[in-house]
Parts: structure tokens; sequence; C-alpha cells
């Protein structure tokens, strides 16, 4: 089931907010923007919040019970909001990048495109993780976001 779940959540990932994927237009929480996957008997949902600075959560679901969920926030760094948009597009990249030996859920370690580095550590697995990414722009660190997440169980 681990191996199962955790290559539905990147299937996921890669299919909402890294591949640009179709936002809800009327989301279970107002005021947040959500965009949603399903398949077979597995549903995801990324709730978030903000944009300089923002929060949010991934949902998954199985069978319609919430299986696995993860917290993330953070954001632009104080000074370097004039990044953002294209923070974000560059975040999108990263996240889309895959370290075979790394069971990831966000980005692989490092990405690096021009002038822009991506770093991502991460302690765990699907069952319990806690994870740092952070964006750096000509060697200045211009974003970060923590992140936590795991199986719930009941």
């Amino acid at each position: 089931m681990d191996k199962q779940l955790f290559q539905f959540i990147k299937r996921a990932a890669k299919a909402t907010y890294a591949g640009g994927g179709k936002y809800e237009e009327n989301p279970e929480r107002p005021g947040f923007n959500e965009l949603v996957f399903a398949e077979g008997e597995f549903s995801y949902r990324d709730s978030y919040t903000g944009f300089i600075r923002s929060r949010g959560m991934e949902v998954v679901r199985q069978n319609n019970k919430p299986l696995w969920s993860s917290l993330y926030g953070g954001g632009m760094v104080e000074g370097k909001e004039e990044l953002a948009s294209q923070t974000f597009g560059f975040l999108k990249k990263a996240i889309s990048e895959a370290e075979e030996e790394f069971l990831s859920f966000r980005g692989p370690h490092n990405f690096k495109d021009n002038d822009w580095e991506y770093k991502y550590t991460q302690e765990g697995d699907v069952n319990e993780f806690h994870g740092y990414e952070e964006i750096y722009y000509k060697q200045d660190l211009v974003f970060f976001h923590r992140i936590i997440g795991g199986i719930i169980r009941r």
C-alpha cells in the first residue's frame, strides 16, 4: 500500500499544481484555491490560501475516507516579493522533477535551471514525514516552505 499511495500522490501533484491543473470553481474551503485529482478509489485535494506567504493542505482519500495528509507553509523571503511569479513557475518545474532513489513528496534534493536552484530535504516516508524546501535566485534565498505529513489512522 505504501508504494501505491506514494505513486498516487506524485501523479496527483504533477497533474494539479505542478502541471497547471484546473482550479475548483466552488472550493470546499471558501477563500482557498483548490485543485483535485482522482484515480480509481483514490482522490487528492490540494487546498491553499495566500500568495506571497501561503498555507495549505493536501488530503488523499481512499473510497472518500481521509487516508493521508500533508500541511505546508512559508513563502517568499521579505524583500524578494517581486520575484514571486518567476519563483512559483520555477517551483512547478522542480516539483515535476523526479529523483529515482529519493521518495520525495515535493521535488528532488537539488534542481538547477540557469540562475535558479531548488533544494529539498526530507525525513521519513509516506507514513510520517517532514521536509523543508528552499529556492535560490542567483544564490540568494528567495522562497521557503516547511512540510509535515503522513498517514491518518482511525
